[in-house]
């Protein structure tokens, strides 16, 4: 599918590989739609690709299914969904604090796999309805991370949260297939988003060292161009894609 004149939704489009991703398929002649918890950032980055910014909540039905109708409105049925809304979290499962807390836990699955999740069967209900263009209607693209394969100390919840969203891509591909819709997912490595932004510099060196090659951490732009390879590749589906310069996380 080619992007140019195609509606887009981005979950988590505010910032990170979400705001690159933005920035990447607008560049294509797409029509951005932002979706983000935070409206400052979605207005932010919706006025620099001429899209339009969605203040929701993954995690909600009510939220997600007013952003989709709010997009079509400007800009048509969105033919692609890009997820790219998550969160992270560091915990181990007894420690200095005691047991890990079973509400951190949830909140953590809810927003990385179950909101996912959410967003992917509310833009597929949507998109079934219109016809397809040429041998397919449209195509989901979520983002996972090595931690589904290497998980570290510390990473049991999003570790697991992760990992659900790899497990699923393959049996929503077959779902969707009947619709002529396809869905894949990035498993990105060590990448510079908000979720390292917090860390020194020293640190964030020592991080991307750790890659095999490239020797750094990831750029968010990288991300984004593979993006908009899947959407344009029709053979691209049902498939995880890491994308990590080879790097394998040791425990810790």
């Amino acid at each position: 599918m080619q992007l140019k004149d195609v509606a887009v939704l981005i979950t988590g489009g505010g910032s990170g590989l979400g705001e690159a991703t933005a920035h990447a398929m607008a560049a294509k002649g797409a029509r951005i739609g932002v979706i983000d918890q935070n409206k400052e950032n979605a207005e932010k980055v919706a006025a620099a690709v001429k899209g339009v910014a969605l203040h929701a909540d993954v995690t909600s039905e009510e939220q997600i299914k007013a952003a989709i109708a709010k997009a079509e409105a400007a800009h048509g049925v969105a033919r692609v969904l890009m997820n790219c809304a998550g969160i992270g979290g560091s915990r181990r499962i007894v420690g200095r604090d005691g047991v890990y807390p079973l509400d951190r836990f949830a909140r953590i699955i809810n927003v990385n796999l179950i909101g996912t999740f959410n967003c992917l069967r509310l833009f597929a209900e949507r998109l079934v309805t219109i016809e397809p263009i040429g041998e397919e209607r449209g195509v989901i693209i979520n983002t996972a991370s090595v931690a589904a394969y290497e998980g570290q100390i510390g990473q049991i919840a999003y570790a697991a949260s992760k990992g659900g969203v790899v497990g699923m891509t393959l049996p929503a591909a077959r779902d969707l297939a009947s619709h002529k819709i396809r869905v894949n997912t990035i498993a990105p490595g060590l990448f510079f988003t908000p979720l390292l932004m917090g860390l020194s510099e020293e640190a964030r060196n020592s991080l991307g060292a750790q890659v095999p090659h490239p020797q750094r951490l990831g750029d968010a732009k990288e991300y984004g161009a593979l993006a908009v390879h899947m959407v344009e590749n029709p053979m691209l589906n049902g498939e995880t894609i890491r994308l990590d310069g080879a790097i394998r996380m040791a425990p810790r």
